[in-house]
């Protein structure tokens, strides 16, 4: 069984990477079309764009109500309910938009018929000035981090494919993360742009495990050290997803902060699983038996 294993995975190796390559070619082309809509990679909340979140302390309401008495002033609102860690109850709701503050404000107090102040509310209103400017600052930040651990890699390996493979896998998993992201129509805030930046470091982490094991190593055959390499990678991994998956469920109506950042990087790291151990493994087992079974 482990020969048959062996022979077919010897066959399709190659074949494999048509598959990475066509979604990520996919990916690609998706966010070009995206950007030319959109005018950016990622759809923005307030945090990034600048706006008006006021979280409301009160239990005596309907949500349904409030989004219906202020869509049609303010259509781009979105609402949701806030809850209480320990108990689970509803304790008030949430509000964003991009409207300055004082407007939503005069309107919520209307709907509510009592004032809004320190005691029952907060309002935290975000230039988009500021905004536009600290975006522009946490994209840059990701573009360096990324510039950066490429470095790394190429003085870990010195070597151009090997190097090159973990690089272009860490990337599809940005990209695709990315991509699957504004499919799913999430607005990413600080705390998404966070996480991606937690994500290349997820993503080199079994990419660096593979190669040097492939190319470090010269004990056993290829296949035994990619072998090797995908049990210790996987368990990682796995261990990775099983502990933002329970994170996710826990958190998942009580802070979106919290939800966004586990979202994304559960995301990323399934795709993780895909680049590294087809994408990358198959490149690098080309390239180590082009070089010979004993090359180190």
């Amino acid at each position: 069984m482990e020969e048959e294993n062996k022979n077919w995975y010897d066959k399709s190796y190659k074949l494999l990477l048509i598959i990475p390559a066509v979604l990520l070619i996919f990916c690609l082309v998706y966010l070009y079309g995206f950007v030319q809509d959109s005018g950016d990679i990622i759809k923005k909340d307030v945090t990034l764009t600048g706006g008006t979140s006021i979280s409301v302390f009160t239990k005596d309401f309907d949500i349904k109500n409030v989004e219906n008495s202020l869509k049609t002033e303010f259509p781009d609102l979105k609402i949701r309910e806030i809850n209480d860690f320990r108990s689970g109850k509803t304790i008030g709701f949430f509000i964003e938009t991009k409207a300055d503050a004082e407007p939503i404000k005069n309107a919520l107090e209307k709907y509510l018929g009592y004032e809004l102040n320190q005691e029952n509310s907060s309002i935290e209103f975000t230039g988009e000035t500021i905004s536009s400017g600290f975006y522009k600052q946490m994209r840059n930040a990701i573009i360096i981090a990324f510039v950066l651990m490429s470095l790394v890699v190429f003085l870990v390996f010195r070597t151009f494919v090997p190097s090159l493979a973990v690089i272009l896998s860490a990337f599809a998993d940005i990209v695709m993360t990315i991509t699957l992201v504004d499919i799913l129509g999430m607005e990413v805030s600080i705390a998404g742009i966070i996480a991606f930046l937690m994500l290349i470091g997820y993503s080199v982490d079994t990419d660096i495990l593979l190669t040097s094991r492939l190319i470090k190593r010269n004990e056993g055959s290829v296949n035994e050290r990619i072998w090797g390499a995908f049990k210790t990678g996987m368990t990682m991994t796995l261990t990775s997803i099983a502990a933002v998956a329970v994170s996710l469920f826990i958190i998942y109506n009580f802070s979106e902060t919290l939800r966004q950042i586990f979202t994304i990087l559960l995301i990323g790291l399934g795709f993780d699983i895909f680049n590294t151990w087809i994408t990358n493994a198959s490149i690098l087992k080309l390239y180590v038996e082009r070089k010979g079974e004993g090359y180190k």
